[in-house]
């Protein structure tokens, strides 16, 4: 059996199913993607985000802004969106300039069209185990990505290093739930955590998501464990993950690589939440 869970293929199959669906619709859902300033890597990201729509027959819209954008614009121009029945999903693409509050941006959007999962409700839905809210894209797809690889995760130990709004709390929320594909025992740990290099040995599965470069090496993974690399390094002109893969590849049963590990599955998630209420 192959180490490398191969987040890519997984993708293009939720993706492929995506597609039949909107092909049967006479409208098609519309997702708009709303980009403040000139952040590089934002621009790629929704750039990314785009061609997931083409791929799969989502109409998107991209909204550009200037950095200097006022927080009452960007308010305004999502009640439009709110308001507007073609739009399915709206995506706020972070971080946002300093002068906008991220918070106020989040609590603006209808909670049916929070695509990220951000919306206060959403995650009062996620912590609940209510279906009819949005969950997370990544946390939704790494949860996923250990379905679909048929990796057990009921009474496992899931380790996450990372404790972000974005990928660790919601992760331990969705993973703890009594669900199928769920039902683990989850430990967070982060920068004050005490023995870290004890309890990342202990996991059934270990989830990096620290933002670090090779922060995870073979010395805090227990032999026979899954590793689930959620970081997206640049490093000496290369993307790297929060693992050193080289060094882990031996010791684990299954990993993700970076590229082409969680990142593909973020991207489904988000267009699954952008069809979610059409379907």
């Amino acid at each position: 059996m192959t180490k490398l869970i191969d987040g890519k293929k997984i993708a293009e199959e939720i993706m492929r199913d995506i597609k039949a669906k909107v092909t049967s619709l006479e409208q098609k859902p519309g997702l708009a993607l709303l980009l403040v300033g000139d952040n590089p890597a934002s621009l790629s990201y929704v750039r990314a985000k785009k061609r997931g729509c083409a791929a799969t027959g989502i109409v998107s819209t991209l909204l550009e802004f200037p950095t200097a954008l006022k927080e009452s614009e960007l308010l305004a121009k999502i009640e439009d969106l709110n308001q507007d029945p073609s739009i399915n999903g709206i995506l706020v693409q972070l971080p946002l300039p300093p002068h906008i509050d991220e918070k106020k941006v989040m609590l603006a959007i209808d909670p049916k069209k929070d695509v990220d999962g951000f919306h206060p409700l959403n995650v009062g839905k996620m912590l609940l185990g209510d279906s009819s809210g949005l969950l997370p894209c990544t946390p939704q797809g790494i949860k996923v990505l250990l379905e679909k690889s048929q990796i057990a995760v009921a009474g496992k130990h899931v380790v996450i290093i990372g404790r972000s709004n974005i990928v660790g709390k919601p992760l331990a929320a969705i993973l703890m739930q009594k669900k199928p594909g769920c039902n683990a025992t989850v430990t967070i740990c982060h920068s004050r955590t005490e023995n870290l290099l004890a309890i990342a040995r202990s996991a059934d599965i270990l989830v990096a998501a620290i933002g670090s470069p090779h922060f995870v090496g073979p010395h805090m993974i227990k032999p026979g464990a899954v590793l689930i690399d959620v970081g997206i390094n640049r490093a000496n002109g290369k993307i790297v993950g929060d693992v050193d893969f080289e060094a882990a590849l031996p010791i684990v049963s299954q990993i993700t690589p970076v590229p082409g590990g969680v990142g593909p599955m973020t991207i489904a998630m988000l267009l699954q939440n952008t069809c979610k209420h059409r379907f």
